[in-house]
Formats: C-alpha cells, sequence, structure tokens
C-alpha cells in the first residue's frame, strides 16, 4: 500500500506541474471543507443579531436567521462564479500545453 501511494504521487510530481498538484489538492480541500459546513447547522447570527432576535420571540428569530442566510447567497455565488471560471481556464490551459 505505501509503494503505491509513494509511486502515485512520484507520478503526479514528474507528469504534471506543481501548480496542478496544488491545484488538486486544493479542489480535494476544498470540497472537504464544503461538505463539513454543510453538516452543521445554519445559524447565521452574530452576537447583536442574536441578543435583538431572542427579545422579538421565537418566530421573528427564524425570520431574521433566514434573512441573513438569503443575504449569504450573493456573496458565495459570485466567489462560485470566479472559481468556476478560473477552473475551467486552468483546465483548457493544461489541455493546451500538451
Amino acid at each position: 500500500m505505501y509503494d503505491f501511494a509513494m509511486r502515485k504521487i512520484f507520478f503526479l510530481f514528474t507528469t504534471t506541474s506543481l501548480s496542478c498538484v496544488i491545484f488538486a489538492a486544493m479542489k480535494k480541500l476544498f470540497i472537504f471543507l464544503l461538505f463539513t459546513m454543510l453538516g452543521f447547522a445554519a445559524s447565521a447570527q452574530c452576537a447583536m443579531c442574536t441578543k435583538t432576535a431572542m427579545q422579538l420571540g421565537e418566530k421573528p428569530a427564524e425570520g431574521l436567521n433566514s434573512a441573513i442566510l438569503y443575504l449569504m447567497i450573493a456573496p458565495f455565488a459570485i466567489v462560485g462564479y470566479i472559481a468556476f471560471r478560473w477552473y475551467k481556464n486552468e483546465k483548457a490551459r493544461d489541455n493546451t500545453a500538451f
């Protein structure tokens, strides 16, 4: 098992550029973090919002939390789009290099 893993790592470093290896590792890390974060309950309130929501009651607090999560969608969508375009450009550049 160890020998196979070492040969695989050696193959990666000899057949691809270092940036491709780093990009592959970053992609795996991103996927791991994404699924890790999705596993937690979505609680998007800061300390001040939590205190205000406690004073309002349960139903308005749920609405406030949902609104905060709704407002977070746009920045994450923009960053996701930029990351997707970057990934596609890097993939196209790697395919034309060979």
